[in-house]
């Protein structure tokens, strides 16, 4: 066992000791070691439940023969640090995660992990680690909060961004935002819809790192726990198997997960923490490859925001199981890969089913064509530029106007709601990208101002910056090069117009490249005075393009 080396021979009767004032026992210290990293905190709504979450996956492990060590994990709330300073330390999360989970790990020797988790930064920060260090590993999400209602409507926490927007434009007062916001997170979980926190843990499913109903179970469901305590059986089989997360995480186990991402118009941020992940695996996965799927890809399920379905009702529909199964049928997913049960994916799909053909459609009956993600390029963006295709509105799939631009997101959200911004505007926030934030910002503040003002239908948003999985609208992001790099957004002028043309992919800067050439030559980068860590992320920082991974 790799824990023998912290606990076996003459030489290890310190660390025995150290052991021993745990409470371990001799017949404890004879079996394997299983790090249980947990992000329990009393800040994030997806977390405050975690405790009961870890010791249901710490009984598992103690049922199947393991000895679980557990230890906490940061985890930052997207929701309560939007809109202000604190977003620009949200990705930067992803990357401490990762670290400490190896740290842990490696200084402990644990011979197993199970990661528990359940928030947009969180999920993949613990996901890369699992694949770096390559250890039999599976991951348990909190689950999914359950939707609010308000006044007979279904109501999340989008609802509440949206409603600043909407007291603003006279359609709702500050007494009725008040009654809603008490109303839209009823309980524990990652926020209701297919924001990023639930698209990252469909995807974990998917993916096989994570067992079947990761990403779907409620989070208040008793099922929820037995899912937690199977978890821990689960991983001792992978550990007495030896099977390890890149003999599950392979190239085709991506685009498996890239499929699922694609049917279910996942969050924006897939694009950048699935690359990420993969880097770990040393699974190459370009932004053409996202583009590659998504076009052979149908929309089978229309989740909130894009549309009227919860993940619980997902759930219900049958699952990441029974959307896996209906691609399988247009053989979009790879069958033959293994799952964190320890079987090949085809043995857990035979059994899968779709159980509500309007939550979850047939490929025959698809919503769209086309995946829910798609890829831009163009002069605007050359290395590329991401949009939620499912959350557009015909109407908006190709636009064209004149540019409003702002160098920050605190000067576009206050222009959008003193109605600075008019029907037919491209709102330009730039300087928010990985490097010129720093930590890529989520723009969901402006975005569901523009929704709440009534403007979704007419106004576009393009950023070097990012959206949360809440974001609706023709709203385009990770544009890269980002302003800060120099590229094309930086050159930007008020007025200027700008080519919206999703199916053609394309992304353009309508201005002559002489006069383009001109403002290159004059060009000087603003830079933001950061200290401590984001000083450091943005020194060490690559393209959103890249996944806004740290370079070596």
């Amino acid at each position: 066992m790799r824990s023998d080396r912290v606990k076996k021979g003459l030489e290890r009767a310190p660390h025995r000791s150290l052991f021993r004032a745990l409470g371990l026992t001799d017949e404890e210290l004879k079996k394997p070691l299983v790090g249980i990293a947990n992000a329990y905190n009393e800040v994030v709504p997806g977390h405050m439940h975690l405790r009961q979450i870890t010791e249901a996956v710490k009984a598992g492990v103690r049922m199947a023969g393991g000895v679980p060590l557990e230890f906490g994990v940061i985890g930052v709330c997207d929701g309560i640090a939007m809109n202000h300073e604190g977003m620009k330390y949200s990705l930067v999360s992803r990357e401490i995660i990762a670290d400490s989970i190896e740290i842990m790990a490696q200084a402990h020797a644990f011979d197993a992990l199970v990661l528990v988790s359940s928030c947009d930064k969180i999920t993949p920060g613990m996901l890369m680690a699992a694949l770096r260090l390559n250890i039999p590993a599976l991951l348990i999400s909190g689950g999914p909060m359950l939707t609010g209602s308000f006044r007979g409507q279904k109501v999340n926490l989008i609802s509440v961004f949206e409603g600043i927007g909407k007291v603003r434009a006279g359609e709702m007062d500050e007494e009725e935002l008040a009654e809603l916001e008490r109303c839209a997170c009823p309980t524990c979980g990652s926020c209701a819809g297919m924001f990023t926190a639930n698209s990252m843990n469909c995807l974990s499913e998917a993916l096989g790192l994570a067992l079947p109903g990761n990403g779907t179970v409620p989070a208040v469901s008793a099922e929820r726990l037995r899912l937690a305590k199977l978890t821990g059986i689960k991983v001792m089989e992978l550990l007495r198997k030896r099977i390890t997360p890149r003999k599950i995480a392979t190239e085709a186990a991506f685009r498996n997960a890239i499929a699922v991402d694609m049917a279910l118009g996942c969050s924006t941020n897939t694009v950048l923490h699935v690359p990420a992940i993969a880097r770990e695996a040393g699974v190459d996965l370009p932004l053409q490859v996202f583009d590659e799927i998504s076009r052979k890809t149908p929309v089978l399920a229309s989740l909130i925001p894009a549309g009227p379905h919860s993940v619980p009702e997902l759930d219900e529909a049958g699952g990441i199981p029974a959307v896996m199964a209906e691609l399988s049928r247009a053989d979009l997913i790879e069958t033959g890969v293994l799952t964190g049960l320890g079987v090949p994916l085809s043995k857990v799909l035979k059994e899968s089913r779709i159980r509500n053909p309007e939550v979850i459609r047939p490929l025959e009956k698809a919503y769209r064509e086309e995946g829910g993600i798609a890829i831009l390029w163009g002069t605007l963006a050359p290395e590329g530029a991401v949009v939620k295709t499912s959350a557009v509105i015909p109407e908006m799939m190709r636009h064209e106007g004149p540019a409003r631009v702002f160098d920050s997101e605190e000067e576009a959200y206050k222009a959008i709601l003193s109605g600075k911004i008019r029907p037919g505007d491209v709102v330009v926030i730039r300087y928010e990208g990985p490097r010129g934030g720093p930590g890529m910002r989520e723009m969901l503040s402006p975005t569901s101002a523009i929704i709440g003002m009534g403007l979704g239908s007419s106004v576009a948003l393009i950023t070097d910056g990012r959206f949360s999985g809440g974001t609706q609208g023709a709203c385009i992001g990770h544009v890269s090069p980002e302003a800060a790099e120099g590229g094309p957004i930086a050159l930007v002028r008020e007025g200027d117009r700008i080519l919206i043309d999703i199916p053609a992919r394309r992304l353009d800067l309508l201005v002559p490249e002489e006069e383009l050439e001109a403002r290159r030559k004059a060009f000087r980068p603003k830079r933001r005075r950061v200290s401590g860590v984001l000083a450091r992320y943005a020194r060490l920082v690559s393209s959103g393009a890249k996944g806004a991974v740290l370079e070596e």
